[in-house]
């Protein structure tokens, strides 16, 4: 384990922008591919051995239950604090290291490069001094040509002034860092979606499952798939095309779930 560096799993926001799936479990733990994203973000920043630590805020309990032993959890009282103010409250834990921040949110897939190998870049021949993102190119043109791929790392200086309020680290921590000459950009080799809308989150999952068709174990599917993901003990028995069926979920016969994700019997979110 690497004693100068630790890391962040940011997983405390709501994600409005995917209600009302995020009535039913905090944004971290809508599944990917089956896997709740921040278990693919815990996963990414264990292959580093770094001593890990996760904050929790809306439907916090579900996220302290989720994480159980596995890292240290970081609960804020009333709403989130954002990017800056989260690592800000666990600044005594952080304690003087460097520190891998990542939100749970990001969906990030490299061809042929296993999690954590594929953001590896981010952390070689690291000085110590240095803010580095993450990014991708293209819109919105954040950094350049690129924009924030939801990884970045954080020099102990840069992070020891954050305070536990309501606050983000493009303003507080990139920016200045911009402006000093103190940010580095790497490159992500693949592909990074944020998955904060309906329509991403469904690009996620197909993404994943490269377009085809992913069923949990003790799911029952006796109608049609085409290109879909069906949570643990779903039951389809119409027809699921473009889309995803939440654990527990149900597509009744002469039912068809085309671009959307289904929730329980009855919610429908479409992806548009």
């Amino acid at each position: 384990m690497n004693a100068d560096l630790c890391a962040v799993v940011l997983a405390a926001g709501e994600g409005r922008r995917l209600r009302p799936l995020t009535e039913h479990l905090p944004k971290a733990l809508c599944p990917i591919g089956n896997v709740p994203l921040l278990d693919r973000a815990l996963q990414r920043v264990e292959h580093f051995g770094l001593d890990v630590a996760v904050n929790a805020c809306y439907l916090g309990q579900m996220v302290v239950e989720h994480v159980g032993e596995r890292a240290h959890l970081s609960v804020e009282p009333g709403d989130p604090l954002g990017t800056a103010g989260g690592v800000g409250l666990l600044r005594d834990w952080i304690g003087g290291r460097g520190v891998l921040v990542g939100n749970a949110d990001a969906y990030l897939a490299a061809e042929n490069l296993a999690p954590g190998e594929d953001i590896a870049a981010l952390l070689e021949g690291w000085d110590g001094r240095t803010a580095r993102l993450l990014t991708v190119q293209g819109p919105p043109f954040e950094f350049g040509a690129s924009r924030f791929a939801g990884f970045s790392l954080l020099p102990w200086d840069l992070v020891q002034g954050l305070r536990p309020e309501p606050s983000d680290l493009v303003r507080l921590v990139w920016r200045p860092a911009e402006r000093q000459g103190r940010l580095e950009i790497v490159g992500y080799p693949g592909t990074y979606l944020d998955t904060g809308t309906p329509a991403d989150y469904l690009a996620a999952n197909l993404h994943a499952v490269h377009e085809k068709e992913l069923v949990a174990e003790d799911a029952i599917v006796t109608g049609e798939l085409a290109g879909a993901v069906i949570g643990a003990g779903a039951r389809v028995e119409g027809r699921v095309h473009r889309g995803v069926v939440w654990p527990g979920g149900v597509v009744a016969a002469g039912e068809t779930l085309t671009d959307a994700i289904r929730v329980g019997r009855d919610l429908t979110v479409a992806a548009h």
